[in-house]
């Protein structure tokens, strides 16, 4: 359900966002959903070198917040900002809204599934090879009459 991603010598998790949004808080009773917050809040304190991102104080404004209303709030949007500036350090074009997570807070709770889906584009971007993926074969319309395939492109010499 999870695979680690290790970059500088930390270990993060690229998370089903199936599994965090619904499977494992449905079976949970809800306690995954706390674990999960306090996890993704200290990913982003470990990965931006940010001490001032507090991962119990994150907690805490969901859990014992949701009497005030406006704490759990406010965690959600700044837990959207930080993954923001996780995908920009990472260097991704398309980031995630904060104002867009706070919404989604109302709709069924999608604002986990939305989060968990801004990391897993940070830590894709760590997975990835860094070379091009090879070019699929030509179609079968595409080879000689002869029945041959065609000759390969100019070869770097060998060395």
């Amino acid at each position: 359900m999870a695979t680690d991603v290790h970059i500088g010598g930390e270990t993060y998790k690229k998370r089903n966002i199936f599994a965090v949004w619904l499977l494992l808080p449905l079976i949970t009773l809800g306690v995954y959903h706390v674990v999960w917050w306090y996890k993704i809040n200290n990913e982003a304190r470990r990965y931006l070198g940010d001490p001032s991102i507090k991962p119990v104080l994150s907690v805490l404004a969901l859990v014992p917040g949701f009497v005030i209303i406006v704490p759990p709030l406010v965690s959600v949007y700044r837990t959207g900002e930080r993954v923001r500036r996780m995908q920009q350090r990472a260097g991704l074009v398309n980031q995630t809204t904060p104002w867009i997570a706070l919404a989604l807070s109302f709709v069924f709770s999608l604002h986990s599934l939305y989060i968990q889906m801004g990391l897993n584009d940070v830590w894709d971007r760590y997975l990835m090879p860094w070379s091009p993926t090879p070019a699929p074969p030509p179609y079968p319309s595409a080879t000689p009459q002869g029945g041959a395939p065609p000759p390969p492109a100019a070869q770097p010499p060998a060395q």
